[in-house]
């Protein structure tokens, strides 16, 4: 994906305030010296400083400098550990807590993880469409290969190769959104009791499919900063017959975090060692907030045991039902129960998203909304430090849509949540991210769309209720 011109020197910085070099009030060199050292015109230069300075990285002071921003934004701190714990998958719903109680005419959503109206290319998509009907006619009315189109298989694959992931085009299914993805991968290696590891916390969505197919589950904790347990997954795997483990290695929801290099290959190894599948979401992999894209545990795979999977309504818009799998070893199980749930994916969508990753337009998207959501990440954090209560933690997400927040223990959150409904605000609780329900005190909150002076005020309304409930 090509990249602004000013991201040879700002993707430097952000990885050297990431990992500590740059600390809070370092001053960084001045316009000229970037100029100089990366041969880039003063305006590109400009541009790259302003850039982080809507990020909420730095800070411009005027006749001295850019200096490293001193974030008042309060930092999620880690979660506690606990022993590996098996445990039957009894989900239960109460998302109706911030819903029903709502009586007015208009909601502020925060809930829904998916790009919001203002996001969405709309004309883009459309514009396609039709392109895509007026050439295609009569043939968008038939039934499609059930394993889908063979074009767009091979773009799919095309374009992971040109982020160093090769894709069989051969062993990848079109699905109908990442969901039906999942719940292919999970039945083509798992039976009814068999014991799988997940992220936890762990998207609702994806805990209603393992309730579906009745699978025991252990939650794997995933730190705020350095992502996902591989020890605490080692000791599982010492007293479990573990099938799959369930992952978002890049931006995973709902914390944000993105495992490294090593990570990946270590999880790999580990799966390796003990004989399981590795079921990779990489639906957000592309919403990086700097640097380059980040690299798949499927990159790092020559045994085919890892399955991953990701979608377009993350993306593009919601209403585009179209995912894929790459199944790996697995593909002749996986191909069956494809085929198991019913016709292949709605041609029109397949032609829509063929013709837009076939040229430079969907490119030209993604490296917009993603700078959108990088500025709309650091804004959620300000409206939180500035709105909510002393001792309110929220991650700071590397990539994607979601920051998972923690309240305070005195703020009570059942009524947390009836003053949210009642004032038209949505978040996602906690407690839904989790069948042990842990996460009582936490809520997701979704930055998808841009923030109007509405979503704003909205956000601010949330905070004072919490703080009048501490």
């Amino acid at each position: 994906m090509k990249a602004y011109k000013f991201e040879i020197f700002t993707s430097v910085i952000q990885e050297n305030i990431r990992v500590g070099l740059y600390k809070p009030g370092f001053k960084l060199p001045a316009v000229r010296q970037i100029k100089e050292i990366y041969k880039l015109s003063t305006s590109t230069v400009q541009q790259g400083y302003d850039d982080l300075v809507a990020r909420g990285l730095i800070e411009s002071i005027p006749r001295s400098g850019y200096y490293v921003l001193d974030s008042q934004v309060k930092v999620h701190k880690g979660i506690k550990k606990e022993r590996p714990v098996v445990r039957d998958a009894v989900f239960e719903d109460r998302l109706s807590l911030t819903t029903s109680s709502y009586t007015g005419s208009r909601v502020n959503e925060f809930n829904v993880a998916a790009p919001g109206d203002l996001l969405i290319p709309q004309k883009l998509i459309l514009r396609t469409m039709q392109q895509v009907i007026r050439e295609s006619g009569l043939g968008l009315l038939k039934y499609y290969p059930a394993a889908g189109s063979s074009l767009l298989r091979q773009s799919l694959a095309e374009r992971a190769a040109a982020n160093h992931t090769i894709l069989n085009p051969e062993e990848l299914l079109i699905t109908d959104g990442a969901l039906q993805a999942l719940y292919i991968a999970l039945s083509a290696v798992c039976s009814p009791g068999d014991v799988i590891a997940v992220e936890s916390p762990c998207v609702f969505s994806a805990l209603e499919v393992i309730r579906v197919l009745r699978l025991k589950v252990i939650e794997i904790p995933v730190d705020p900063i350095y992502g996902f347990d591989l020890d605490f997954l080692r000791k599982a795997c010492l007293v479990n017959d573990i099938k799959a483990v369930m992952v978002t290695p890049n931006f995973h929801n709902p914390t944000g975090t993105q495992l490294t290099d090593v990570q990946k290959k270590t999880m790999l190894s580990i799966a390796l060692e003990n004989g399981f599948a590795v079921i990779e979401n990489d639906v957000y992999g592309d919403l990086n907030y700097s640097g380059p894209r980040p690299t798949t545990i499927k990159s790092f795979d020559q045994s085919g045991i890892v399955m991953t999977y990701s979608s377009f309504s993350k993306t593009l818009a919601p209403g585009i039902r179209l995912g894929w799998l790459s199944a790996g070893k697995f593909l002749g199980r996986a191909e069956q129960i494809r085929f198991a749930l019913g016709s292949t994916v709605s041609p029109i969508y397949q032609e829509t998203v063929y013709k837009l990753i076939s040229t430079s337009s969907f490119d030209r998207h993604i490296r917009k909304f993603r700078n959108y959501l990088a500025k709309n990440a650091h804004q959620t954090l300000t409206l939180l430090s500035d709105f909510f209560p002393e001792g309110t933690h929220m991650t700071r997400p590397a990539g994607g849509y979601h920051g998972w927040v923690r309240l305070p223990d005195s703020v009570p959150v059942d009524k947390f949540y009836l003053a949210c409904a009642t004032s038209g605000v949505k978040f996602t609780p906690g407690y839904t991210f989790s069948f042990s329900g842990q996460y009582q005190q936490y809520f997701r909150i979704v930055f998808a769309d841009r923030y109007t002076q509405e979503r704003k005020d909205a956000i601010a309304r949330a905070g004072i209720s919490a703080v009048r409930l501490a």
